[in-house]
Order: structure tokens, then C-alpha cells, then sequence
């Protein structure tokens, strides 16, 4: 029998490789760097955990997510595999059991958060395992998080380019369900990768059914409407900590035994969560984004988001945890259009602090205008008439045909011609040279039509549509661009559904 199969089902009672992951193993075996991009649900911790298992040493697993780690190292145990995770929120106790297993030589995968190796403990214990030829590889999970144009950034994870150097002779895997190519060739640049086998796979979900509607002002009926009209567990996320609590506590009142998980809670109430969401047939899960990745759950029939998330490449990723199975599950937004103005807002606010506004580098900046841009980008696919999986995919650089399953496939809208309202618009805005969106539309007359057609709906799709610019600083400021102008001199029909 072929001797990966074989592994195969001898640790996991798996017949078959899912697509992509027996060639980034192979890699793995042949001492090879590489770079895998699987989509949620497409195994990639099959990719580091099997050649730990094949070669009977150590993979250390740098995850940025505590669910993720505990989750993981739960099903390891599960299968009589000798795993440990170190993360802040160890007890003593468990903290000195962690670090006791780390002196067995049957240990075979260590989850460490990036923070660890900031201490000279953790990076002198894997020199000397790599010196003494113990370690196999070492796996960065959610690799994108390392670039600052990926959806996550995060500051820590660009220390990990020391593991070259740490670890000489290791070879190391990136992984992670999404990435465009900009943030595929940050990856391979600041992990500093050599001749990487790279491997990138479709983040087109067949089975997933994705809709995006506005947030009623009152929307608990619809939130109990969508989960009652839903399969197996339900995950609904919430910006904001407060938030989980409000949602979690108003499901409660009408009789949906619904749980809250974020990074405010203590590790006991986040694992008791944990163990409810993944042990009881239909959990409902209300969580900030804290939760979720990685959390190996296949019968997640509904992931609802109740504000617009900040990036179509994050919410890729979340909403990925819906159909693991293969079965249809429901990918839902609700939002608002105020949901970017708050976290444009907030996101500009935290660098215009003044703690912080003498600290801000150009780099720091830049990622700001990029992550304002990514909003922007957000917003335009949810209010958009275009397909939305076909949107979402092309913002991580995929071209697909429409998927037929959305809410914009199975209805567009009705479309009409939007240029004398864009005229009366674009005039108002060329007389005063650049305005604020809000001081902008106290200028223009009220329009007599349906409710959500109004001048800040039609104002964005002049940005999308290139006839306007709008600054990336959260403040929303306006001004025509050259194509605003030419359109002022010689309109042209704007076909808009809205």
C-alpha cells in the first residue's frame, strides 16, 4: 500500500487526501519550504500534523488564536497524540504540565502563540531541539497574519522571520485559507522561504449560499428567523464584546439557549463554549471574531454576521466555517451603512490618539489607507448588485463565473438610470471643490423615493464607479475625480439596483 495512504489511515482512518494536501506534505517529508492556500474546511493541519506523525519527531505550530490551539490539541489527544499548546491563558498547573511534556521525545506537535518566542526561553528551547535534529518543522498557521496587507495583521508575527536563523536546516510551512498574491509574496519575503513549494488552491464553497441584506433597526426577528430556518450549529458574530453579551442575552429572553465567547471572558467560561459549541448537536454561538478559526466543527448549517466585516478576505475566512460537511449552509450578513462609518472611525481614531499620533510611521499608515480600502471594499460587495461569491473571490485575486446560489444570483434587484440624480450630486460637490460626505448631503434637496435609495447610498456608488474620490482616513471626505468631471460636461446613463 502506498506509505502516506497507509499513515493515513492508520492515525486518522482516512481513505483519500483532500486536493493539495499530500503535495505540501511531500514537501514537508522532502525537507522543502513551502506555502499552502486551502480553503476553510480544506485540511491544512493535516499538512504539518502527518509528517510529525511519519517521522516521530516534533512540529511546533505558531497559531494566533487560543481556540484554534486548544481545539487542535484536543482532537490530537483524542487520537492518542501527544500535544500541548502555551498560551497566556495557562493556569500554573497547566503552564507546568506543558512545559514537563516538552522533555518527552513522543511529543509531537507544540502550539505556541507567536508571543512565546519574544522571550529567550521558548527560542533557546527550540535552537537546542533543532540542534539535536528533533524537530521536523515548524508550521506558521494563519501565515497572512504576517503581512500588512493581509486581513489580520499582526505585529508579532513579523519576528518570525527569525526562525530561519533559530532553526537552520528546519524546514518551514505557511499556511492559511486565504491570500492574495500580495500578501502570498509577503509571506514568502518576511518568512524568508527558500524555494518554497507553493501550492494555492480555489476558495470557491460550492455548497455555500451567501446573502447580504440591510440590518433592520429591529433585528432580533430576523436574526431567530435565520437560525430557526437553519441545520446544526449556528455561529453568529458580533463586532464588539458588548455586543456578544446584548445578542446573547436577547436570544436567551425568546428561548434560544445561546452561548457568548470572546476574549474578555476567563479561560474556563471561553473552553466551557468551547466544549458546548463542538459537543451538543444544534449550539448557538454568539462571539466576536476571537473564535472560530480553525474550531473543527462540519455541521455548521448558519454563520451570521451582524455587522459588515472589515475585509472580503476575512470574511472568507469566517464565514468558510459554514458546510464542512459538503451539505448547504447559509452565510448571512446584516448590516448598515453606518457600520463603516463606526469602524472606519475607530480605526482612524486608534492612530490619531494622542498617545499615539507622534508614533504613527508611514508604514503604520499606509496599512491604515489599505484597511480603509478593504472596508471600502466590503460595503461595495454587500451593497452591490454583482454576485456576491464572485466578489468575494476576486478580492483575493480569483476569477470565477457567478455562482447561481447567492441572493444577487437568484435576484439582482431592479435596475434604473441613477445620471440625474448623480448630475444634481456631482454638482453640489464641484461647486464646493471637497466636502465631507455628511456636510454634502445637507446641501442636496430630499430625493421622494423607496426608503434605502438615498443620496449616501448613491454618493458610494459614485466611489465604487470611479466618478468620486474619498479619503482613506475614515473622515470621508469627498472631490470629484477627472471622471466626475467629464461626466458633468457629457452624462452617461448609471444603471443602478438598488
Amino acid at each position: 500500500m502506498d506509505p502516506l495512504i497507509s499513515s493515513l489511515r492508520t492515525h486518522y482512518g482516512w481513505r483519500f487526501f483532500k486536493e493539495g494536501q499530500r503535495s505540501v506534505i511531500e514537501a514537508v517529508l522532502s525537507r522543502k519550504d513551502a506555502l499552502a492556500v486551502l480553503p476553510t474546511g480544506g485540511g491544512k493541519s493535516l499538512c504539518y500534523q502527518l509528517p510529525a506523525l511519519i517521522q516521530g519527531g516534533l512540529v511546533v505550530v505558531i497559531s494566533p488564536l487560543v481556540a484554534l490551539m486548544e481545539d487542535q490539541v484536543r482532537q490530537l489527544h483524542s487520537r492518542g497524540i501527544e500535544a500541548v499548546c502555551l498560551h497566556a491563558g495557562l493556569d500554573a498547573a497547566c503552564l507546568a504540565d506543558a512545559l514537563q511534556s516538552l522533555q518527552k521525545d513522543s511529543l509531537r506537535l507544540l502550539y505556541l502563540a507567536p508571543e512565546r518566542l519574544n522571550g529567550n526561553t521558548f527560542r533557546t528551547l527550540l535552537s537546542r531541539k533543532a540542534n539535536e535534529k528533533k524537530i521536523v518543522a515548524i508550521a506558521i498557521d494563519e501565515a497572512h497574519c504576517i503581512s500588512a496587507w493581509g486581513h489580520d495583521f499582526r505585529p508579532d508575527y513579523r519576528r518570525l522571520g527569525d526562525l530561519r536563523s533559530l532553526c537552520p536546516g528546519v524546514p518551514l510551512v505557511a499556511l492559511s485559507a486565504t491570500a492574495a498574491p500580495k500578501v502570498r509574496a509577503d509571506i514568502i519575503r518576511l518568512l524568508n522561504l527558500r524555494n518554497p513549494f507553493v501550492h494555492v488552491a480555489s476558495a470557491r464553497r460550492s455548497n455555500l449560499h451567501y446573502s447580504m441584506k440591510r440590518r433592520p433597526k429591529e433585528a432580533l426577528d430576523e436574526v431567530v428567523k435565520s437560525i430557526t430556518g437553519s441545520r446544526g450549529a449556528v455561529l453568529i458574530y458580533a463586532r464588539t464584546r458588548r455586543a456578544v453579551e446584548r445578542w446573547t442575552k436577547s436570544l436567551r429572553e425568546v428561548g434560544i439557549p445561546a452561548l457568548q465567547y470572546h476574549a474578555g471572558l476567563d479561560s474556563s467560561a471561553r473552553q466551557h463554549a468551547l466544549n458546548h459549541f463542538l459537543g451538543t448537536p444544534s449550539p448557538v454561538l454568539v462571539a466576536t471574531s476571537a473564535f472560530g478559526m480553525g474550531v473543527d466543527r462540519a455541521d455548521v448549517g448558519l454563520v451570521l454576521h451582524l455587522d459588515l466585516p472589515a475585509t472580503p478576505e476575512g470574511y472568507l475566512q469566517q464565514s468558510g466555517r459554514a458546510g464542512r460537511d459538503g451539505l448547504p449552509a447559509k452565510c448571512v450578513i446584516l448590516f448598515s451603512p453606518g457600520d463603516r462609518v463606526k469602524l472606519g472611525w475607530a480605526m482612524h481614531a486608534y492612530c490619531g490618539r494622542d498617545d499615539r499620533a507622534s508614533l504613527v510611521t508611514p508604514q503604520e499608515k499606509e496599512r491604515l489607507e489599505s484597511a480603509q480600502d478593504q472596508l471600502r471594499r466590503m460595503e461595495a460587495i454587500a451593497e452591490g448588485h454583482l454576485c456576491r461569491e464572485q466578489s468575494l473571490l476576486l478580492s483575493i485575486g480569483e476569477l470565477v463565473q457567478p455562482c447561481g446560489r447567492c441572493d444577487r444570483c437568484k435576484d439582482s434587484g431592479s435596475f434604473r438610470d441613477w445620471s440625474e440624480q448623480a448630475l444634481i450630486l456631482l454638482n453640489a460637490l464641484h461647486s464646493k471643490n471637497s466636502l465631507e460626505i455628511y456636510n454634502l448631503i445637507k446641501t442636496l434637496p430630499t430625493l421622494e423615493v423607496e426608503k434605502d435609495e438615498t443620496w449616501g447610498w448613491l454618493v458610494r456608488r459614485l466611489v465604487q464607479d470611479g466618478l468620486i474620490w474619498e479619503s482613506s482616513d475614515g473622515a470621508q471626505r469627498l472631490s470629484l475625480k477627472d471622471s466626475g468631471i467629464r461626466f458633468l460636461a457629457k452624462p452617461w446613463p448609471l444603471n443602478y439596483a438598488a
